[in-house]
């Protein structure tokens, strides 16, 4: 088995703080079919709109700074036949707001669905408001459901002359069952004859798995892999049901799911995730840290006694560099996870040190897995 050697230098900024990471273990475990897929069909979709909330105590959108919020204000007055055309209208107790829900599957005419409220404008907090009635729209720009209701905030907001205070985010807030569907989406499910799985997490070897598991349990040639993310799967023609009755039965088998030997890795927060297929080869390690310190001592100095001149300061830095070397550290050929973690962590170095150590074994070409940076 061939050796990798490879030295690595790393400098730390001045006061960077090296946050500790995890290195976790992502194992493939045996699953249920429903899972580990999405069928076609059943899915959820995405409703937004625009709509106004009242009765805030003074915490709402500034109408000067908020032009939006005027006019929607002056247009709802004008349908309620109150004419506000030409008047300086001035109040704080409105706030403009984004209406997002999710149409959940198969939703039927007069469900209720919850919804989420975000401001738009400036306003300070929605606490106390209510949502007035706002059409929610689908992708397709139809309407799908109306809301309306009294906002609930999980923040609050309070202040006064010299301090305040925030918690949380008061200019967001829920309104549970807060929406009326008022349009289904067709689809009969039912009565189709195939349909695609989809894999939420693509692997050959997994689409292979399920079809093959389908298959056995009903006798008959039901499901088709065509691709790592696909399972094509297909009424029989003697089957004692329907599309929904298959999908019944075949739900609650258990599949050995697989994945590929993956790292990844979040810079940010130092944090690494190794999947259990990771391996490497026999290498050897040394790591460099180079520490650089910078101290700024300012000193006042006074002018001669009646010499006119000006006090001033003078600069004064202390500087130092401090460099650590680690002598080779051999990592064993791995054959499980925890033989790998083992012979990382006798290097005795921090994650974010860790991160450049395993990119540089990837480089050599030692480590058999792929490197995800987030």
């Amino acid at each position: 088995m061939p050796k990798s050697f490879f030295r690595i230098g790393l400098l730390i900024a001045v006061g960077a703080a090296l946050a500790l990471g995890p290195i976790a273990q992502a194992a493939a475990a045996p699953a249920r079919i429903k899972d580990i897929v999405d069928v076609e069909g059943i899915r959820e979709n995405q409703l937004v709109g625009y709509g106004l909330v009242v009765g805030l105590n003074g915490t709402g959108d500034s109408l000067n700074n908020s032009p939006f919020t005027k006019q929607s204000l002056q247009s709802m007055l004008e349908r309620l036949g109150v004419n506000t055309a030409g008047e300086n209208v001035r109040t704080a107790n409105v706030a403009a707001v984004m209406v997002t829900a999710s149409l959940p599957p198969f939703a039927t005419q007069g469900q209720r669905i919850d919804i989420s409220v975000a401001s738009l404008g400036n306003a300070k907090s929605l606490q106390g408001g209510t949502l007035l009635v706002t059409p929610l729209l689908g992708a397709d720009g139809e309407v799908f459901a109306i809301a309306q209701g009294p906002v609930t905030i999980n923040g609050f907001s309070a202040e006064g002359d010299a301090a305040s205070i925030v918690s949380g985010v008061p200019t967001t807030g829920r309104i549970s069952s807060g929406a009326l569907v008022e349009r289904e989406i067709g689809f009969e499910l039912g009565a189709q004859h195939s349909l695609r799985l989809a894999l939420r997490n693509p692997d050959l070897t997994t689409s292979r798995r399920i079809a093959m598991a389908i298959n056995d349990f009903i006798g008959a040639a039901t499901a088709v892999p065509e691709d790592p993310s696909t399972v094509r799967l297909t009424l029989p023609v003697n089957f004692n049901g329907n599309i929904v009755d298959l999908l019944t039965d075949v739900e609650q088998l258990i599949i050995q799911t697989d994945q590929s030997a993956k790292i990844v890795i979040d810079e940010n927060s130092g944090i690494i995730v190794m999947g259990k297929d990771v391996r490497v080869s026999s290498v050897a390690v040394a790591q460099s840290n180079l520490t650089v310190s910078i101290a700024e001592n300012p000193t006042v100095v006074q002018p001669a006694p009646f010499s006119q001149g000006q006090t001033a300061v003078q600069p004064s830095t202390d500087l130092s560099v401090s460099q650590t070397d680690t002598a080779l550290q051999v990592i064993n050929e791995s054959v499980t996870l925890q033989e790998l973690v083992d012979g990382l962590n006798a290097l005795g170095i921090s994650p974010r040190d860790l991160i450049a150590i395993l990119q540089a074994i990837k480089a050599t070409g030692a480590l058999q897995a792929e490197i995800e940076v987030l």
